[in-house]
């Protein structure tokens, strides 16, 4: 299985799980088959809120999974219409959140659990369920 973590520093396995998976600046790439590892930064980093292009993003890469803190409900509909199960990771590193995916301990997203708009409140951006 091919698995896409979204984050924001080329790090491989020691890259902290992004929370968007849209703003995302690279996307480790983990071959579970061989544990092999790569990098690649993401073409779709600069799209306009809502208009994410997740298969775009990945380029040539075909990805089986994402594990991601938080995603547009558009995101994952074209990611499951790609056949791409995304997984909502926890707080961490990718090394982390891949062990818990083989462990069959990260719970994979619905529509009621993606953000459903960033509305600034005060000093905070809210409205996703991961903030």
């Amino acid at each position: 299985m091919r698995i896409a973590f979204p984050t924001l520093e080329d790090l491989g396995l020691d890259a902290t799980v992004h929370n968007h998976f849209g703003s995302a600046a690279y996307f480790v790439i983990v071959d579970s088959s061989d544990d092999s590892v790569t990098v690649r930064a993401n073409p779709d980093q600069h799209h306009d809120h809502g208009q994410c292009q997740p298969l775009r993003a990945l380029g040539d890469t075909r990805v089986d999974a994402v594990v991601v803190g938080g995603i547009g409900g558009g995101a994952l509909r074209k990611l499951a219409a790609g056949g791409v199960t995304a997984y909502r990771a926890e707080a961490g590193s990718v090394a982390h959140n891949l062990a818990l995916l083989k462990a069959a301990q990260l719970t994979a997203f619905t529509v009621q659990m993606t953000c459903g708009g960033h509305v600034q409140i005060g000093d905070h951006i809210g409205g996703c369920g991961h903030h």
